[in-house]
């Protein structure tokens, strides 16, 4: 029996796709938008992220911010 070429594509790929909790999913969101800072706290309730404490930003008076 002959493989498709996506077949392949998906054996050879270094990416592989999974399904993710859209819990899961908004607190990498939350990760990327953040961009700088802490996360001091993550409660994790049944393997799921449930609450962030975002406590600390750091901020740089050298460039003006």
């Amino acid at each position: 029996m002959r493989e498709s070429p996506a077949q392949r594509e998906e054996e050879t790929s270094e990416f592989r796709y999974i399904r993710l909790h859209p819990a899961w999913y908004c607190f990498i969101k939350h990760c990327e938008a953040l961009k700088h800072g802490e996360i001091e706290r993550l409660k994790i309730h049944q393997g799921l992220p449930v609450v962030a404490e975002e406590v600390k930003k750091k901020i740089n008076f050298m460039k003006g911010e």
